[in-house]
């Protein structure tokens, strides 16, 4: 118990905090005890859903930070919470708002504030280029996992093993995913196809774009060591996991309009759950978590796969958010509960071998 308060205090902190200041906000723009209550009930269950659905997102972020830098861990886990939590759940919909109705930043706020009905039309709008950014790109994430020669473990394997064997052939990820958008995209109106196919492109260019930086810089550093000089690691990681950041982010702050129009409720709801992926990030790393469960990264990849593909069918098929998040809980707890198996077994073998 003590050592995962070590990890969970500050976000259990943040969390109170959180909740204070949306008791103070009901009670200072209703003036109502039940408005109080209602309001702080809405940020409570935000603040569930989200990190019901973050868990799959703090599982990818420790298998890239177990690699990197100790000085560019520290720095993702200072610097990204501070862009996940003010740039993606505070600043992130403003700027939708500020775009999509050519309006200034302060308007945008004062449109948030003063309209918010109005502000949850304008986020609602720009749901189809989101989906089909985050989507495309998510979709890589989990399938690049996946499409790997090299991964020689495998949890689902009749599956696995034979994407595995197809993963030679240049570029298959890609090409699966272009596909999936464009059957996508035949389903909508024209004018809608094209925000979703240009949308879902640059997602891809997005992904490509971002794995080419930090495959320069590995060359970079690479040469650097070969002529004996110190380097430090993980600028290209720490890129790579803001922008998977961005696209996890997407996903809960066009759903927590079902719930709420408010944009200061869905910042205080959503930015608990950005607390608690950096506490079970650093939890995941220090604890050398997947390591010890061999297949808990696999169900958290399959889990990134079918939220990319729920966000890219969201256009024409609504899933609602709870379902997404059972959807990626069940997967991630069958893969760890598939790792615990997998150790209980070995261990049998180990001790047989001993007696023996």
């Amino acid at each position: 118990m003590k050592t995962l308060l070590k990890f969970y205090t500050f976000s259990l902190a943040f969390t109170a905090i959180c909740f204070v200041l949306a008791a103070w906000y009901g009670w200072s723009s209703t003036g109502t005890l039940g408005g109080m209550l209602s309001i702080l009930w809405i940020v409570i269950v935000l603040s569930i859903l989200e990190v019901s659905l973050s868990f799959d997102n703090a599982v990818v972020n420790a298998t890239v930070l177990r690699d990197m830098d100790p000085v560019w861990q520290r720095r993702f886990l200072t610097w990204g919470i501070l862009i996940a939590v003010f740039g993606m759940r505070i600043v992130f919909p403003i700027a939708i708002v500020a775009i999509a109705a050519n309006l200034g930043p302060l308007e945008a706020v004062q449109l948030s504030l003063n309209d918010p009905v109005e502000y949850e039309r304008i986020v609602q709008g720009a749901h189809i280029g989101i989906a089909g950014f985050g989507g495309a790109f998510l979709a890589m994430v989990g399938l690049t996992f996946f499409f790997d020669g090299e991964k020689d473990v495998h949890w689902i394997r009749s599956i696995e093993r034979r994407i595995a064997k197809i993963s030679s052939i240049p570029a298959a990820e890609i090409g699966l995913v272009l596909i999936l958008v464009y059957a996508i995209s035949t389903f909508l109106p024209d004018a809608e196809a094209l925000t979703f196919l240009t949308a879902s492109m640059l997602g891809l260019a997005t992904f490509i774009g971002v794995h080419a930086l930090g495959a320069v810089i590995e060359q970079s550093e690479a040469r650097k060591k070969a002529a004996g000089e110190i380097v430090r690691s993980g600028a290209g990681g720490f890129l790579y996991l803001e922008v998977l950041d961005a696209s996890f982010s997407f996903d809960g702050v066009i759903g927590a309009f079902a719930l709420s129009n408010n944009m200061i409720v869905i910042a205080l709801g959503l930015s608990v759950g950005a607390m608690f992926v950096r506490s079970m990030t650093i939890h995941l790393v220090k604890q050398g978590t997947l390591a010890q469960y061999r297949f808990l990264e696999h169900g958290a990849f399959w889990a990134i796969i079918v939220l990319g593909a729920i966000m890219l069918v969201s256009p024409v098929i609504h899933i609602e958010e709870t379902i997404t998040g059972l959807i990626g809980a069940v997967l991630i707890g069958l893969s760890l509960w598939w790792s615990i198996r997998h150790n209980r077994k070995d261990a049998r073998a180990a001790k047989g071998t001993a007696e023996a």
